[in-house]
């Protein structure tokens, strides 16, 4: 894989071959892919390519929780483990390097505080993580499962599909694996290539039994995760992991839930209703800000929250009133949870709809690497879809 992708590059400095079979209307994006070619500057290059492509905008400052303390997104996951570590006893936390701290630095500090038996190593098998964490939440005990990346769930697909969230249905109710919570770091991060920037969410979408939530920033974030944690069904939190240190925000100190299933209107709109979920959100709150300056348009803003089961309910009731939609996310576009959201939102509001529903997402490629700012749904993309519905 690294000398294929030598060679790539090789070619492309060389030859170009990639850039000189555009011509004629593609012209300009082959002016792009040039300026974007390893010939370039790398001051230039790591400047391009590891620009976020949102700015981020933090959450009020809760008050019904109690204090709170400035944390970034992985501090506040580390927050709500904390929490549960402390207030069940039979709570455990597992899976590659989480003794150490993991990858992203999430579960620092929890094994010294709470020892080697509730905070530990596994071996680097995914499928091995979830069954484990099948077997002791099947027990009784809260287990959290955590995946290194969510590019790496797939191997855990049987256990996660097959057993977790049928094991209520196939006994009948008697027993369960609802104490089971897998935690994955999930999305692009500017950087990540084919296998670290991945948003596999609707792979289990279509599964019942399941429950799968992705928060937008650190205070929702443990309020949402503790949630899953004591949700009676298994349940998949993605974490966005471009926002582990991009994201700060006043965090409540204390356990406090956020309920689960329920989206979250983030900002009032009459004319284009935007829905997205995790780091999309703050691309489309960027997005209605442009939207309202530059064509007088007003974009309600919706932060989905949880994937499995979805909010339709507040999705619909916002359509209706504003008539136009469009859903943002990472993922390629065929199959991609969007589909879902549109093809219910057809059913439902179709006499409301004034423009076609419109779904800004990734391609249906692999996740690129050097061309990665044009795989990833931007604020320029969103713009775009949003005048081109407002002159339907």
């Amino acid at each position: 894989m690294a000398a294929a992708a030598r060679f790539f590059i090789r070619g492309a400095n060389s030859k170009l071959s990639i850039t000189g079979a555009v011509t004629g209307a593609h012209s300009s994006f082959r002016a792009t892919l040039l300026k974007l070619s390893p010939s370039c500057s790398s001051r230039a290059k790591t400047q391009r390519r590891h620009a976020a492509h949102f700015t981020y905008q933090p959450d009020p400052v809760p008050t019904q929780y109690g204090p709170t303390q400035k944390m970034n997104l992985f501090q506040s996951i580390t927050s709500a483990l904390d929490n549960t570590l402390a207030s069940d006893p039979t709570a455990v936390i597992f899976g590659e390097d989480v003794a150490f701290g993991g990858v992203f630095r999430c579960t620092v500090g929890l094994r010294d505080k709470y020892g080697k038996d509730r905070v530990f190593n596994t071996p680097l098998c995914e499928q091995g993580i979830v069954g484990f964490g099948i077997g002791v939440a099947a027990a009784g005990a809260t287990a959290i499962a955590e995946i290194q990346f969510a590019d790496y769930i797939f191997p855990a697909f049987d256990q996660i599909v097959n057993e977790a969230a049928k094991y209520r249905y196939r006994s009948g109710n008697m027993y369960d694996c609802g104490k089971l919570t897998i935690r994955a770091p999930w999305g692009c991060v500017g950087h990540g290539s084919l296998y670290h920037s991945q948003s596999p969410e609707a792979f289990f979408a279509h599964c019942p039994g399941l429950k799968i939530v992705i928060p937008r920033g650190p205070v929702q974030a443990k309020g949402l995760l503790l949630s899953c944690i004591a949700d009676e069904n298994p349940c998949i939190f993605f974490e966005p992991k471009i926002l582990y240190r991009a994201a700060v925000e006043q965090v409540p100190v204390e356990a406090y839930t956020i309920p689960l299933t329920q989206a979250e209107v983030l900002q009032e709109g009459s004319d284009v209703t935007l829905v997205a979920w995790g780091t999309q959100i703050h691309v489309l709150r960027e997005v209605a800000n442009m939207a309202q300056e530059k064509l007088g348009v007003s974009c309600e803003v919706i932060d989905l929250q949880s994937i499995l089961p979805w909010d339709i309910e507040t999705v619909c009731k916002s359509v209706v009133k504003t008539g136009r939609l469009v859903i943002s996310h990472e993922a390629p576009v065929t199959g991609g949870f969007a589909a879902e959201i549109s093809s219910t939102v057809q059913e439902e509001c179709f006499l409301n709809l004034e423009a076609p529903i419109t779904r800004v997402c990734g391609y249906d490629t692999p996740f690129p690497h050097i061309f990665e700012p044009f795989y990833i749904p931007d604020k320029w993309k969103c713009f775009d879809a949003i005048k081109k519905m407002i002159n339907y």
